[in-house]
């Protein structure tokens, strides 16, 4: 992805589902636009530019407000239905761009949650119905996370007639519309978002859609490379 470079961390803490998903967990995207990535970046364009990729992350890997489609499995997070969940609070920051952003985002984030281990709790025996339960939560044993059905981002940047696949910032200067698709290592679609233009040709898309899923494939085999890579230079 050129000299796009990002970082995304994740942190866990316990918290209380929402009374229209009890069954799940929540999870919350920020992004943040180093100044020193881009001057552009100052003041409010990069509070705009990181608003807005905050917002197109939650689309594309948390699916719709019911959760359906969601890459990454909410109800994984839920510790005791109704009352204790895991919150996962996603944090990513641009540090250098060269454009495709929201991509090197997905990437980054689907690293850092393959590298999240999630403690193991233990709830207490014998709590009401009505009663908030009384947690253990393990120093020493964590729950891996489960990435398999996390997806990439693969962004479609129209310029002039073409659509280009990792456009380079110079290019998105030229650029009409951009369609972003988040597709799991399965081949299922978790998310589309679209930036600027008019609407769209349903034949086009399901052109781009089949572009964006060759194209995740050889993302997600690459990218799973680099994390078994670096995984196993820890244990060494």
């Amino acid at each position: 992805m050129g000299a796009t470079d990002v970082i995304a961390s994740v942190k866990a803490e316990l918290g209380k589902p929402s009374l229209l998903q009890p069954d799940k967990g929540k999870v919350s995207i920020y992004i943040d636009c180093s100044s020193t990535a881009e001057p552009a970046f100052e003041g409010r364009g990069g509070d705009e530019l990181a608003a807005e990729l905050s917002i197109a992350l939650q689309r594309c890997l948390l699916g719709g407000k019911s959760g359906s489609g969601a890459g990454i499995d909410l109800s994984s997070l839920i510790v005791v239905e109704g009352k204790i969940c895991w919150d996962l609070y996603i944090d990513g920051l641009v540090v250098s761009s060269d454009g495709n952003l929201l991509d090197a985002l997905g990437a980054a984030i689907k690293a850092a949650l393959s590298n999240t281990g999630i403690p193991r709790v233990q709830v207490a025996a014998g709590t009401s119905n009505d009663e908030q339960p009384e947690v253990d939560v393990s120093d020493e044993e964590f729950l891996q996370f489960d990435t398999s059905g996390v997806p990439v981002i693969v962004t479609l940047t129209k310029v002039g007639r073409h659509y280009i696949v990792d456009a380079t910032s110079e290019e998105e200067t030229q650029m009409s519309s951009a369609v972003s698709i988040s597709v799991n290592r399965q081949g299922h679609i978790c998310g589309i978002t679209k930036r600027g233009g008019a609407g769209m040709d349903p034949s086009i898309i399901l052109d781009i859609i089949s572009v964006a899923k060759h194209v995740s494939e050889q993302v997600i085999n690459k990218l799973d490379s680099e994390i078994a890579s670096a995984e196993a230079e820890e244990e060494s």
